[in-house]
């Protein structure tokens, strides 16, 4: 029992008590982040499919879109914020990948004002594919730095279950909203949902140690100028 108890804290508790006791008081803003940076993607997307339909294009219309600018521009945005983010501060390219989320929710709002059209649909499709590949990459990049290797599963885990957490909440009202307020301001309140993001990555972008994994704030951003990131307790 003894044995268990001590394999339960190491596996369970540990990781926390280390993601907390290396951020401190940054480490609810580093949260607040991570559980807010998808918020006007996940919540515009939920609406996505029916205002395609709404806006009268055929099902088949919107899946041979999807299928082949889509995936297309979804894996050249991942493998151009890869670059980016090798070339420059992360989170740089988060607040990139968090505007370029904004800027193609109101584009889906200039659509909602043209009407059908398909060469339309192919560029807001395509845009909104590219800028959630680039947000991806540097998301990702950005929750990979804060684990400490010795728990780098269990705080990843953590920070993945979080991430959606919130923007899927709201997103449940998204077809509410709609009703009431219709597409337009739909899409322009999902764009300006995204600037308390923008306003956290820049708090977090002044202080150095509460980003990049990197608590002791090496002005490189480097995650291994850190010691505790490779030392298990």
């Amino acid at each position: 029992m003894a044995r268990f108890a001590a394999w339960a804290y190491t596996a369970a508790v540990m990781p926390f008590l280390d993601f907390f006791s290396r951020y401190g008081k940054h480490a609810l803003l580093i949260l607040a982040l991570i559980s807010c940076y998808r918020i006007s993607d996940v919540v515009m997307g939920v609406m996505a499919n029916a205002f395609y339909v709404d806006m009268g294009f055929s099902k088949t219309e919107v899946a041979s879109v999807s299928k082949v600018y889509g995936v297309i521009m979804t894996l050249l945005g991942a493998g151009l914020g890869g670059i980016l983010v090798s070339k420059y501060n992360t989170m740089r390219i988060l607040a990139l990948g968090a505007i370029l989320a904004a800027c193609t929710n109101l584009a889906f709002m200039l659509f909602s004002y043209i009407g059908n059209s398909l060469p339309m649909l192919t560029l807001v499709i395509s845009l909104d594919n590219l800028s959630a590949g680039i947000a991806t990459a540097a998301f990702i990049t950005f929750m990979s730095s804060l684990t400490n290797v010795a728990f780098s599963a269990t705080q990843y885990a953590l920070f993945s279950s979080i991430m959606l957490l919130f923007p899927k909440f709201i997103a449940g009202f998204s077809g509410l909203y709609v009703d009431m307020f219709g597409y337009n301001i739909f899409f322009l309140s999902t764009a300006l949902i995204g600037l308390p993001v923008l306003a956290l990555i820049y708090i977090l972008n002044q202080r150095h140690g509460a980003i990049n994994g990197n608590p002791n704030g090496d002005p490189n951003g480097n995650p291994n100028s850190n010691p505790k990131t490779a030392t298990k307790p």
